[in-house]
């Protein structure tokens, strides 16, 4: 016989203004439960979990737990008022029977000492005492909302094993695929203010929900079709059965309240990136380049090549220099020592996650046109600010709203919203994927798939890295950053170990450790002779002006193609002109990824 539930919600109705947030919304909670909870950006996931808490009162509905139970809710912002340490704000959430030793472990599990002032510290070290706290008592039932934001890649699969092994039953909201198919074992999905309940893991979820999508299309079809049949009837049907057109007018009006009454599902982002003109071939080269702060080495001996279209993601702990390394590779710092060459004609696209960097005072549309203005440009063409917001889910109202008031996920959009329309070929995203709900997601996915630009990517979310990457750049501590081929499940693969935290041996550095030798690095080319031949110096000095020279041919390539009446008045040269653009553009790229590549060999010998 199944335990009776430790928590059930019941109709739980809730509004906020005009239009419901909960309109019957259901959650049931036995124990060892396993339960992620689901839903777009705005449909209410955290006010639910909030009134699971008990820390909202619902319009209507009931609320039912088992007397007894522990419930621990993970706030997004918590309260450190009157605690002096981090412990002293863990321990303040044990019970009476709870084990003292369970505080200073947890915050040290999370890389916390329990001596920081909680008013000094991050965001980062917020979201870890919060968990802490949360976790500490064992609790009957987790609450957790976005457990992931903030953390790094050790702190999030720490996470992940220790709620594996806790007897607490789960809550979870989190757009972290991996995290939420490991753990997992029920779905409920909040969807236009009521709940569906799947009784698999979230591995099931998104086959589930494209297929009820498909059944309400059908339904919605059936019910237009019925509705055009109806009316054809009273147009045209026997005017002398008017009892009989009485009760048919009256079935219509029914149709049509159904009809008004149905909400479709909540519209998807329409994400698109500005492109600027192509880069060559070439787009960033580092040479033995290092940089350290306060004799701690951040970067050591980097050697790196970025060619057009290369999908990058970048991977470490917290402190291990991961934005140090960005603005190195795009030239925004200079090395200690080596060097770093950026290609012909790269433009830098930058999305900084530091919300800080939005004004809390500003306007949503002020930050996207940069004030006095209702247009934004995109990819070069003119857009009224309201249209752009509407492709990532902003409601025309919302254009006048201080920034300070949006959600999370609506800052995030809004941070996209930004940076995506300046154009560029080089493309830069740290942790684009914060707050973001899992359809917005799969269409920023999507949109870097067909970007044709080149993207460097720091993320902690594994599987949006396997998805987008093509390459992973891991810290191996002491400065070392190693290359490996594929996304993130490709990389643990050839490692052998994920990524680990700050100051943990990585697989080389244990053989080290042991007294094994490290492989060594091949000789550089200037160790090996110490000038140019006689044909690189000459195609060095002939270069530029062949570059020069193709420059102005494409100029011209493009000029005569800018006739709008060409096409019609000569197909075939239309299409001549075209094939010798396509030719002298890749000659271009050629030769200016083959002076880059000589000038820096000139630049490493004579040094």
């Amino acid at each position: 016989m199944a335990a009776p539930p430790l928590l059930t919600l019941q109709g739980i109705a809730l509004t906020f203004g005009g239009t419901p947030l909960l309109a019957g919304a259901d959650l049931s909670l036995a124990p060892g439960d396993r339960t992620c909870l689901v839903g777009r950006n705005g449909s209410g996931k955290s006010t639910l979990l909030k009134v699971a808490a008990g820390l909202i009162e619902p319009d209507r509905g009931v609320r039912f737990l088992q007397p007894g139970t522990t419930v621990r809710y993970l706030a997004q912002e918590p309260d450190f008022a009157d605690h002096a340490t981090t412990l002293s704000f863990v321990e303040a959430g044990l019970g009476p029977g709870d084990e003292a030793y369970r505080a200073r472990y947890l915050l040290e599990s999370l890389g916390l000492t329990g001596e920081e002032d909680p008013a000094r510290l991050s965001g980062g070290e917020s979201r870890r005492a919060a968990l802490a706290q949360a976790l500490a008592p064992e609790p009957d039932i987790l609450l957790l909302d976005e457990p992931t934001n903030h953390l790094d890649l050790p702190a999030i699969e720490w996470l992940e094993a220790e709620l594996k092994g806790s007897r607490s039953a789960l809550v979870l909201i989190s757009h972290d695929r991996r995290f939420l198919e490991a753990l997992s074992r029920t779905t409920v999905w909040l969807d236009r203010g009521t709940t569906r309940r799947l009784e698999q893991g979230f591995a099931a979820f998104e086959a589930w929900r494209d297929q009820v999508f498909e059944e309400e299309e059908r339904d919605r079809h059936k019910l237009d079709r019925k509705i055009a049949a109806e009316e054809d009837w009273l147009r045209y049907g026997v005017t002398a059965r008017r009892k009989r057109n009485v009760k048919r007018l009256a079935g219509l009006h029914e149709l049509r309240r159904k009809a008004r009454e149905h909400r479709g599902p909540v519209g998807a982002a329409t994400l698109t990136v500005s492109e600027a003109e192509a880069s060559g071939s070439l787009v960033v080269e580092a040479r033995a380049v290092s940089k350290a702060y306060d004799d701690r080495p951040i970067v050591r001996d980097l050697s790196l090549r970025i060619a057009r279209r290369d999908r990058l993601g970048i991977v470490g702990a917290n402190g291990t220099g991961k934005t140090t390394l960005v603005n190195l590779l795009t030239g925004r710092l200079a090395p200690d020592s080596g060097e770093v060459k950026v290609g012909a004609n790269v433009t830098l696209n930058l999305l900084d996650q530091r919300r800080s960097a939005l004004d809390p005072e500003r306007t949503v549309a002020d930050v996207l046109t940069g004030g006095g203005s209702d247009s934004v440009q995109v990819g070069g063409q003119s857009r009224h600010v309201v249209g752009y917001m509407k492709d990532f889910l902003f409601s025309p109202e919302q254009a006048r709203t201080p920034v300070g008031v949006l959600s999370g996920g609506e800052r995030n959009r809004l941070l996209l919203a930004r940076a995506l329309a300046d154009a560029g070929n080089l493309l830069v995203l740290d942790e684009p994927t914060n707050d973001l709900d899992l359809e917005t997601l799969d269409l920023l996915q999507e949109m870097l798939g067909d970007y044709a630009g080149t993207l460097i990517l720091v993320s902690h979310d594994r599987d949006f890295l396997d998805r987008v990457v093509d390459t992973v750049l891991v810290s191996e501590g002491e400065g070392r950053w190693v290359a490996y081929a594929g996304g993130y499940s490709d990389m643990v693969a050839q490692r052998g170990v994920g990524v680990q935290a700050r100051g943990a041996v990585s697989p080389k550095g244990a053989d080290r450790a042991a007294g094994k030798d490290a492989p060594k690095p091949a000789p550089s080319r200037a160790a090996v002779r110490r000038r140019l031949g006689f044909n690189e110096q000459h195609e060095l000095k002939t270069l530029p002006a062949r570059i020069a020279a193709l420059e102005g041919n494409r100029g011209k390539l493009r000029a005569a193609l800018d006739d709008p009446t060409l096409y019609a008045r000569d197909p075939a040269r239309f299409e001549a002109i075209s094939r010798t653009l396509e030719t002298t553009e890749a000659d271009l790229a050629s030769a200016e990824e083959r002076w880059l590549e000589l000038e820096m060999l000139r630049e490493e010998l004579e040094g």
